[in-house]
């Protein structure tokens, strides 16, 4: 099997798994996706959260998926419990596909170190 088919097959594990739990009935975009892994990190999860709020824990997610590969580090957790990452490399111009296959594949080690293929 291929990389990408690899890829392709474990992001459809996760979109499945994560729409079925949270989608109520709907499938799971990638930015929902994100929102959950900031919601995750976190770690407030019966909070109703305001529109900005809701971005930033689209960006924690950005954050701490894109960790492992260099482009972020984890700073501190402020007074209200967010965390913050610093960022120690920018991300290279990439065309949206690209953007998308990063992220994709970021999110499924984020999974993976979780031990969700198992």
């Amino acid at each position: 099997m291929s990389r990408d088919e690899q890829l392709k097959q474990k992001w459809d594990q996760v979109v499945q798994f994560l729409s079925d739990k949270f989608g109520e009935g709907e499938v799971l975009d990638l930015d929902a996706i994100l929102f959950l892994i900031g919601v995750q990190e976190l770690g407030k999860w019966q909070q109703n959260f305001a529109k900005d709020e809701k971005i930033n824990l689209m960006h924690v997610g950005i954050c701490r998926v894109l960790e492992p590969y260099g482009y972020y580090a984890f700073d501190y957790v402020d007074q209200d419990g967010w965390p913050h990452y610093k960022t120690l490399e920018l991300l290279p111009p990439l065309k949206a596909g690209e953007q998308s296959v990063l992220m994709k594949e970021a999110i499924v080690q984020y999974f993976s170190a979780t031990g969700f293929f198992k």
